[in-house]
């Protein structure tokens, strides 16, 4: 069943309004008609069964036949920071991330970065970003759209990435702690005792240097390594995100 996200500002009584490229996507690409169901998402974790009703020029509307709550999300939230990858592989992380469970995703840029950000094209890279993780939630049954935020310097990296209870720096250097380690006496504590809010960073194609990694090392985060295998910037979240679900939701 198609499925789309909305505000609770477009939710009064028993109608969603749905505006924009969704009202679009639903009139004009799906040639959807009254009658027929969809599921809403409220962005709080509740998914709604709706018939839709009206069609409007730039709005469509959907009368909530029963609610629920969802149970899609994972049990902490993970926020990836991700220094700044070559070419279209970002778009690649982002979707992947998402279908994973992340809940934000923050690039950044590193000094082994090739791309480097730029102001005047900063806000097209940001909504286009923040399009793919909608589809992607769509797509795989998010009941929420993860955020991905603006480029952020490294200084503001690691500001943000320590504030999590749980922060994992992915290090292919000396001084690591194996992923399996850490994350087994995570679920030892319990369901109970799991970490509300996990960062992961993740560097790019060059990865970082030892002043970058002494820096973090030093700001709290945990080194660890992703094992023997040198992993590509683009698969190596999806392999962290992974590992995360399957110690904290499926045992």
């Amino acid at each position: 069943m198609p499925r789309f996200f909305v505000r609770q500002q477009q939710i009064e009584n028993d109608i969603i309004s749905i505006v924009g490229e969704d009202a679009h996507h639903i009139s004009r690409s799906l040639r959807m008609a009254a009658g027929e169901h969809i599921t809403v998402c409220d962005m709080q974790s509740n998914e709604y069964d709706c018939v839709l009703e009206e069609f409007l020029e730039s709005e469509v509307r959907a009368r909530i036949i029963s609610r629920s709550a969802s149970e899609n999300e994972p049990p902490c939230y993970i926020r990836l920071f991700q220094a700044l990858p070559k070419g279209d592989k970002l778009d690649t992380v982002i979707q992947k991330a998402v279908e994973c469970g992340v809940g934000e995703i923050i690039p950044f840029e590193s000094e082994r970065c090739v791309v480097r950000i730029k102001s005047d094209s900063e806000d097209k890279k940001h909504q286009r970003r923040n399009r793919i993780s909608a589809e992607a939630a769509k797509q795989c049954g998010r009941s929420s759209v993860p955020s991905v935020a603006r480029s952020v310097g490294f200084d503001e990296m690691l500001r943000e990435a320590v504030s999590s209870e749980l922060c994992l720096f992915c290090y292919e250097g000396e001084g690591t702690r194996p992923l399996g380690e850490i994350l087994g006496e995570v679920i030892k504590k319990g369901s109970s005792e799991l970490p509300k809010s996990i960062s992961i960073v993740i560097g790019s194609e060059g990865g970082f240097s030892i002043n970058e990694a002494s820096r973090c090392a030093e700001a709290g985060m945990i080194m660890t390594g992703l094992g023997k295998r040198i992993l590509r910037t683009e698969t190596a979240s999806g392999f962290v995100l992974a590992c995360i679900s399957c110690f904290t939701e499926l045992f």
